[in-house]
């Protein structure tokens, strides 16, 4: 048999966490340390593997019950090979260290379950009621799977050149940064996003450190309906782009 499909077969490498394209991660387990993925991210598996869709530590029950914030994980574990993607989304291997990394949970795929995380608040600076939002702040050593839509752009914060990112597009950053959360003083022109200028919500970052940006505001729409409307369109609301993706995340 000959198609140009054999041109994607398995990439042959000794690495724990491999890209097999841009869009597809394999993920090696030896039966010592088990990877904790996002759940309904298996696209496919080899060997013994077993899944825990109800792995949560009490730590993360506690947070989730306080924030809202969280990661659905299922746990992998066993022998073999495991294949990770979430809507063909552009997937990122990062190793975390003593510095540490603030994520939206929105764009975790997988985590050492070495790994520690809690859910933090990056406030308003203006205190307006409801403009507080939460982020994973991950730490200890190895490594993190983030997704973006489409290549993203990783840029440098020094004392000297500090950092302003929409909230939207923002995945990452160092959680040695300093971060402010700005927007318009009228609640009006927040839901407007700052009038005429499509813009909402802003963080600052300030320090030394990196902040990670995708180029797109909203997430793959997942189970969307065309024509729903212009909440459905902008992501406003549980019918929006946003409000898909996180509800898989967040649901039980």
């Amino acid at each position: 048999m000959q198609s140009p499909l054999f041109a994607f077969t398995e990439a042959q490498t000794q690495d724990r966490y491999a890209l097999q394209n841009p869009q597809l991660l394999r993920v090696a387990l030896s039966g010592h340390e088990d990877v904790l993925a996002r759940k309904g991210s298996m696209v496919a598996y080899q060997g013994l593997i077993e899944f825990d869709g109800e792995y949560q530590t009490p730590g993360q029950h506690r947070a989730r019950a306080r924030t809202g914030e969280g990661l659905d994980l299922m746990r992998c574990s066993g022998q073999g090979t495991v294949y990770l993607a979430n809507l063909a989304q552009h997937i990122h291997v990062m190793d975390v260290d003593h510095d540490g990394l603030t994520v939206d949970s929105s764009y975790v795929l997988a985590i050492d379950s070495t790994l520690h995380w809690e859910s933090i608040a990056v406030d308003s600076q203006f205190g307006i009621s409801g403009s507080g939002k939460y982020n994973l702040n991950i730490s200890g050593r190895g490594k993190v799977a983030l997704m973006t839509s489409g290549q993203p752009l990783l840029l440098q914060v020094t004392p000297d050149k500090y950092v302003n990112a929409d909230a939207d597009a923002i995945v990452a950053w160092s959680s040695s940064l300093r971060v402010q959360m700005q927007a318009q003083t009228h609640s009006s022109g927040v839901w407007r996003r700052r009038g005429n200028t499509g813009e909402g919500w802003e963080l600052s970052f300030l320090g030394q450190g990196y902040a990670l940006v995708q180029p797109s505001e909203l997430l793959p729409p997942q189970n969307a309906v065309v024509g729903g409307g212009m909440a459905a369109q902008f992501g406003m609301g549980q019918q929006g782009a946003r409000g898909q993706n996180q509800g898989n995340i967040f649901s039980n």
